[in-house]
């Protein structure tokens, strides 16, 4: 499970700034993607999870940022396609567990090549198979977030011309990342090996979307 200071929660729960979006991903076009939402804007550096300090000695080819990749996806069908099929693959396979006992360790981050993992072993998951199938890895970071019980959480953004979008371990409908409920505390860097600051941004819960 993904660890977060005190401190971090209340600097985040203090910055709360309500955003809404123009639709959820269940409202679609002809196209059968998502109608066009705001993006989810960064404000500055922050200090990266140490677990993923970790991971990244581990396996520094999952962490490079080749700037010549793309900053979003062109998002049509076929590429939304691809996204819901990994999304909902990835949530099926893994099984969920903890880290304490999976590893005996409180956090650890790693791609769950055994079929187990918690939030951000799926995040990692994700976002490998989704580069293999063609998609910029620069467009799909890991992002950490406060969720509805007030604990650490990973989900991975998805950045689009129609927007950002969250990869969820906890369901399967893909949301606008301003309609999950979460607070957004901070995601990689587009531009280097590093994270940026969300700003503790607050988003409201789209009810009616179900797993």
């Amino acid at each position: 499970m993904l660890s977060l200071h005190r401190n971090l929660i209340g600097t985040a729960l203090a910055a709360m700034v309500m955003m809404t979006g123009a639709g959820t991903a269940q409202a679609q076009g002809s196209a059968g993607i998502p109608v066009a939402s705001l993006p989810a804007e960064a404000s500055g550096d922050a200090r990266a999870p140490y677990a993923w300090v970790d991971f990244c000695k581990r396996m520094p080819s999952e962490c490079r940022v080749d700037t010549r990749e793309a900053e979003r996806i062109e998002l049509n069908a076929k590429t939304w396609k691809t996204i819901v099929g990994v999304n909902n693959n990835t949530n099926r396979e893994i099984e969920a567990i903890t880290d304490q006992d999976h590893w005996g360790v409180v956090d650890r981050w790693d791609i769950p090549t055994d079929g187990k993992g918690d939030c951000e072993d799926y995040v990692l998951l994700k976002r490998k198979r989704l580069a293999e199938a063609g998609l910029p890895r620069r467009a799909m970071l890991v992002t950490v977030v406060i969720d509805e019980e007030n604990a650490g959480h990973a989900v991975l953004m998805i950045r689009t011309d129609r927007g950002d979008f969250v990869l969820d371990n906890k369901r399967n409908a893909i949301l606008p990342w301003s309609q999950t409920g979460y607070v957004y505390v901070k995601r990689e860097s587009q531009y280097r090996t590093g994270w940026t600051s969300l700003g503790g941004a607050q988003t409201p819960t789209v009810a009616s979307v179900q797993r």
